[in-house]
Order: structure tokens, then C-alpha cells, then sequence
């Protein structure tokens, strides 16, 4: 990142990374935005539960001044056991909450990370095996959301790369598209869909995937439509408040078809809300860089990895020279009673300079011509080949996108997006 001539970024005064600095200002502007949730919230529902709270005070009042002669502490005893009953599903017009499809929806919610909180493990055997059982869970569903996730944004890139290649050949300025299946593969995984409209799509399938299921919910469950979308919001987004919960009635009609359908729509609806929010984080991402920018935060420049000159990391490489092989047997010829001909390796500097026999009498090759002799490869060629492979991870470690990672959604997405190639100074 640039900084303006004469000034000097907060982020070097401070000797704050990029990575680092990119980190704090999220950590801020979540707490700015939490506290202004916070105010948000206080002025929306205050006054409702301060009413709601009077309410409730004048009801338990004209109750005990109707029936004088009931004892205020064993009201105080009913009404608490009564909530904990209602809780418990063990009260009202209520299904059954441990039957095997009651079992089955809990389970549900445990590995999804909704949990509403309306069924609860109440033995001490069920909640030790429910923090075993939810540990593996929990990890498969995150491991299948991110499989998803792969999967959809393979699928919109290939949607929305035969619309802009159908575009351009309407054109005139595309030919027609080789037909083999490898050349297919290459051209899906080097073409990089545009991450606003991966994200655009996505809302607007988690959308129809509420609407629809919102249709089902409305009428069945005897809520407003609003009522209903709110539910799905939350149900979704996993955030699982317990204020709203389907398929809770003892009796439904058609219940089979009822509890299979809201199976589908849950498992749709978390996966399109975990895919659209993993996708809006990489916005949130590039509004950091660009806040960034306009800070003037001219973050220290990572360095790269020094590499020292081993038996993997061959100096020439470390020199900006060249490597040539001379005399080099290839792979399972033999010379003589059957050994393999060691390989005579010339390196050539950037100087100039040429070093015969190249680290053959080194104290770092100790027995590699022995090696050499059993497993009939070219020391050289096993030098460049784990040199190349190391570079490419370290240059996929060490580039300065920003949230980097080697596994998870926001892997999945630089990979699939282009995000590890994105240029913060754009």
C-alpha cells in the first residue's frame, strides 16, 4: 500500500504487518458495530419488555387478590415448575420430544450449531455423550458446508463462464470452445468469476429457498408469512434463538411430508446462508483494504523466507545461476556390475563461475551417492523438482491478500474466486 509523500502510516509507527493491521481494523469496526447494535436494539425493545413486564405483574396481582387464600410462595413454586415443564415439552398441546423423530430433529440441531434450546439433554449421561457426540458432529457439518460451498461456487463459476463465453462469441470474438474433458477442467479452474456476482447469486437462491419454505411454515405452523421469514433468517443463519421452532405440534397433517420438507429446507437454507456469508467476508475484506488505504496505513512488508543452501534448496537456485547435468544416468540404467553412474552436476553462477561436481564431496550429501545407487534417480532433477514444490507453497503462504489459509471457506474462496491473486492497490 501507497502512503502520500512526506507522511509516514500509522501501521510502520507502530510496526504493525499488513495482516496485523488489517486485523485490528476489523476487531474495531466489530466493536463500533456491536455497540451501535446494541443502542439500536435498547431503543426497538426496551420499552416493549418494560410493558410486557407491567403486564404481567398486574395478571399475578388480580390473581391473588381473586383467590386470597392461595399461599404466594406455592404459587412462586407452581409457576416456576410450570415454566420448567413448558421448557421441557412436557406440558400443552406438544409432541413428544424423545421419540426417535424428536431425537433425530435434536440431533439435527446439534451438528448444524442452530441449537434452539427447546430440547435439551436433562441426564447426566446425556449431556457427557452430547459433548462427544457434538464434537464430530459439529466438525462434519462445518466440513460439509465447506464442500458445498466448493461445489456452488464450481457450479456459478461454470454458469456464469458459458454466459460470458456465449456473450463473447456473439461478438465475434471468441471461437468455439475445444471439446475434450481436460481442456474443459484447465479453462473452469483458470476462469475467475466475479465475486459480486457469486454473491448476488447466492442471496438470491437463499432468498427463494426462504420464500418457498416460508409458504410451508405460514400456514402449518399458524404464523404471519413475516413471522415465518424471520424464523428461516434465524434458523439458517444457525443463530437458533428457540423463540420460533417448527414441527413442535403433536399432530400435523400430512406429518411424514411436513418433517421430511423442513429436513430440505434447513439443510438448503444453511448451506446457502453459510455460502453467501463466507462470500460477503471477502467484501468485508476489500472494504478493509480499501479503509486501509484511505488511513494511510502503510503496513511493513513481510519478508520473504530465507533459504539456506542444502541438499534441497540448491544454490545455484539461491544465486540466480544455472544448472546443467552432465553424465547423468537416467532412471534405471546401471553401468558396469549394476551401480548407477552418480550424476555430475555443473553449476553456473550468476558471475560466471562454475562449480564441477557440485556439492559432491559436501558435509550435507553424507551417503546421498549410496542413496543415489538404490533408488537410480538424478540428484539433480530431485533437487529442482523439491525446490520448485516448496517455492509454491511458500509463495501461496506468503502473498498479502489477506486472510490467508490452507483450509476452510476462505481458502476455498481465494482459490475459487481469485482472491489470492487480488491487488490491494486496485
Amino acid at each position: 500500500m501507497m502512503s502520500r509523500p512526506g507522511r509516514r502510516g500509522c501501521c510502520r509507527i507502530i510496526h504493525l504487518k499488513e495482516d496485523n493491521a488489517r486485523f485490528l481494523l476489523l476487531a474495531i469496526v466489530m466493536v463500533f458495530y456491536m455497540l451501535s447494535g446494541a443502542a439500536l436494539f435498547t431503543a426497538l425493545e426496551r420499552d416493549n419488555e418494560v410493558e410486557e413486564k407491567r403486564i404481567y405483574d398486574e395478571i399475578v396481582k388480580n390473581f391473588k387478590e381473586k383467590y386470597t387464600m392461595v399461599n404466594e410462595s406455592d404459587l412462586q413454586y407452581l409457576l416456576d415448575k410450570h415454566s420448567e415443564a413448558e421448557t421441557a415439552g412436557i406440558v400443552g398441546n406438544r409432541r413428544p420430544r424423545w421419540d426417535f423423530s424428536g431425537a433425530f430433529y435434536f440431533v439435527g440441531t446439534v451438528v448444524s450449531t442452530i441449537g434452539f434450546g427447546m430440547t435439551t439433554p436433562r441426564t447426566p449421561a446425556g449431556k457427557v455423550v452430547l459433548i462427544f457426540y457434538g464434537f464430530f458432529g459439529c466438525a462434519g457439518a462445518i466440513l460439509f458446508f465447506n464442500l458445498f460451498l466448493e461445489r456452488i461456487i464450481t457450479f456459478l463459476a461454470y454458469i456464469l463462464r458459458a454466459i460470458h463465453e456465449r456473450g463473447q462469441r456473439k461478438k465475434g470474438l471468441m471461437g468455439r470452445r475445444r471439446s475434450s474433458q481436460g481442456s474443459e477442467d484447465e479453462q473452469l479452474d483458470s476462469w475467475k468469476p466475479s465475486v459480486y456476482w457469486v454473491m448476488l447469486i447466492l442471496l438470491l437462491g437463499a432468498t427463494v429457498v426462504a420464500v418457498i419454505a416460508s409458504g410451508m411454515y405460514h400456514p402449518v405452523e399458524d404464523w404471519t408469512y413475516w413471522e415465518a421469514m424471520y424464523f428461516c433468517f434465524v434458523a439458517f443463519s444457525t443463530i437458533g434463538f428457540g423463540d420460533y421452532v417448527v414441527s413442535q405440534q403433536a399432530e400435523y397433517p400430512n406429518v411424514v411430508l411436513y418433517r421430511l420438507g423442513n429436513f430440505i429446507f434447513i439443510v438448503l437454507g444453511c448451506c446457502c446462508i453459510y455460502s453467501l456469508f463466507n462470500v460477503t467476508s471477502i467484501v468485508i475484506k476489500q472494504m478493509l483494504n480499501w479503509m486501509l488505504r484511505k488511513l494511510n496505513c502503510e503496513c511493513r512488508i513481510r519478508k520473504p523466507p530465507m533459504t539456506r543452501r542444502n541438499a534441497i534448496t540448491p544454490g545455484h537456485l539461491q544465486r540466480g545461476g544455472t544448472m546443467s547435468t552432465a553424465g547423468a544416468a537416467p532412471a534405471g540404467s546401471a553401468t558396469g556390475g549394476g551401480a548407477t553412474k552418480a550424476p555430475t552436476v555443473t553449476v553456473t553462477d550468476a558471475d560466471g563461475d562454475s562449480d564441477s561436481e557440485y556439492r559432491r564431496n559436501s558435509g550435507e550429501m553424507i551417503s546421498m551417492k549410496d542413496f543415489l545407487q538404490a533408488n537410480k534417480i538424478s540428484l539433480a532433477m530431485m533437487q529442482k523438482q523439491l525446490w520448485e514444490t516448496s517455492q509454491r507453497g511458500s509463495s501461496f503462504h506468503n502473498n498479502n491478500s489477506g486472510f490467508q489459509g490452507g483450509v476452510g471457506p476462505l481458502a476455498i474462496l481465494n482459490r475459487k474466486l481469485g482472491q489470492d491473486e487480488y491487488d490491494p492497490n486496485m
